[in-house]
């Protein structure tokens, strides 16, 4: 069960933005066997987290690598990894498998792969994308059906899906304190999208808390201006804040930090479609899914149908509390109780059970040169992996580089909403 002559099995986690970090870490230590080693990297490019974002994640690891693409199978090769989480996009990961295939070290290491939360767009295309992976993790039963019927649907081996669940769960039980009264949105980078809608979201919690002065009312931000998180984040509501009409009440803050600890102190969490909504039910935290602007799957709270969360802010404001659907919960990982921390065995075993094998197939994902040959080029093409690793940043190019990543980001959220509105006119 440990290669190399019993020596702890290692373990590579790839990441490319800080959610993604966070859920490849601790999916790493939830997968290993005891006595695992696991070194991070992170992958140079728009949304790599700063050092503040990943203390946030709560991951608990050293900090990890910043490498290319290129760089990151080279380290593979020559550090010899048993095991490899790759937290990205369905693009990159595909990438990654076709360089890991192409890399050939003496004995290639288990690859696995999943998804961070909830999986509510481009069911179809992600899924494809990480098939070859020797591990598929769905994070409930739900999702594990849904995977298998695409795998199965075009004729892909679907034996890589294994059910198991949101490695970031966990924390203490809801306990009502008295005098305490916390409510807490949690807010997204890119849901809802737009200005309008986010002004809105953002006059409304205003309006709850001026309603309501005894509660505290926070405002849980994923990132500081100038930070990327996995989405572009167009309209901070920290910028939007500042229009609120007759400025933001004083029992309203804006605040950052780990969302587990939040969550101690939290007795309801509103979000549109936030997998913060899955951690508080997992604790039972009373929680709130936003319909006001609608269900639909452009916003991902299309997924909390049947749920029993979804709800107004009017029915908010007036005292209403949603109550979730146990058998919801049940088949969406999310179900209070001590079922959960044998939610990972399944993966567990599968990968001990590839790390005891003398060999390892060859790499065998869904999409070839064969069977998409007018869309793989394109994908593989876009993360140059047969680029030459440049050489290490001294400061001066560090500085530039910060430097290019605060004109992108400015550019993102300042100047193209401009341009878009001037098209409009």
């Amino acid at each position: 069960m440990l290669p190399r002559n019993g020596e702890a099995v290692r373990v590579a986690v790839l990441a490319d933005s800080d959610t993604r970090w966070k859920w490849g870490a601790l999916t790493a230590r939830r997968i290993s066997p005891p006595g695992h080693r696991v070194t991070g990297f992170v992958l140079r490019g728009r949304a790599t987290p700063t050092a503040r974002q990943l203390a946030e994640t709560g991951a608990d690891l050293a900090a990890p690598r910043e490498v290319t693409g290129a760089r990151f199978l080279t380290a593979v090769r020559e550090e010899a990894y048993d095991v490899v989480v790759l937290a990205l996009v369905g693009g990159t990961v595909r990438a990654m498998l076709h360089g890991l295939a192409a890399a050939a070290p003496a004995r290639r290491p288990v690859v696995v792969t999943g998804y961070v939360g909830v999986v509510y767009e481009k069911l179809a295309d992600g899924l494809l994308l990480r098939h070859g992976a020797d591990v598929v993790l769905a994070n409930s039963a739900s999702d594990a059906r849904r995977f298998r019927a695409v795998y199965e649907g075009v004729g892909a081996d679907a034996s890589a899906v294994v059910e198991a669940a949101l490695p970031f769960l966990g924390g203490a039980p809801h306990a009502p304190a008295p005098g305490r009264d916390t409510l807490v949105f949690a807010a997204q980078p890119s849901v809802p999208q737009s200005r309008a809608d986010r002004a809105y979201l953002l006059r409304r919690l205003a309006e709850h808390a001026r309603s309501h002065p005894h509660r505290e009312v926070l405002l849980k931000l994923r990132s500081k201006p100038g930070e990327h998180t996995t989405h572009v984040e167009e309209h901070p509501y920290q910028k939007l804040a500042g229009l609120v009409t007759g400025s933001l009440p004083p029992n309203l803050r804006l605040v950052h930090g780990h969302m587990g600890e939040l969550l101690d102190r939290t007795d309801l969490l509103v979000t549109v479609s936030s997998t913060a909504a899955l951690e508080a039910l997992h604790r039972g935290v009373p929680t709130a899914v936003l319909t006001d602007l609608g269900v639909r799957e452009a916003l991902g709270n299309h997924h909390f149908i049947g749920s029993g969360l979804l709800t107004s802010w009017d029915a908010l404001d007036g005292g209403h509390r949603p109550r979730p659907d146990a058998a919801w919960q049940a088949d969406q990982g999310v179900a209070p109780g001590a079922s959960y921390e044998r939610a990972f065995d399944a993966a567990r075993a599968r990968v001990a059970a590839l790390l005891a094998e003398p060999a390892l197939p060859p790499l065998a994902p869904y999409y070839t040169p064969a069977t998409a040959p007018g869309y793989l080029p394109g994908i593989l093409a876009r993360h140059r992996l047969d680029a030459p690793e440049p050489p290490a940043p001294g400061p001066l190019r560090r500085a530039l580089r910060e430097a290019a990543r605060g004109v992108y980001r400015h550019g993102v959220q300042r100047v193209a909403p401009v341009i878009r509105r001037l098209g409009e006119l």
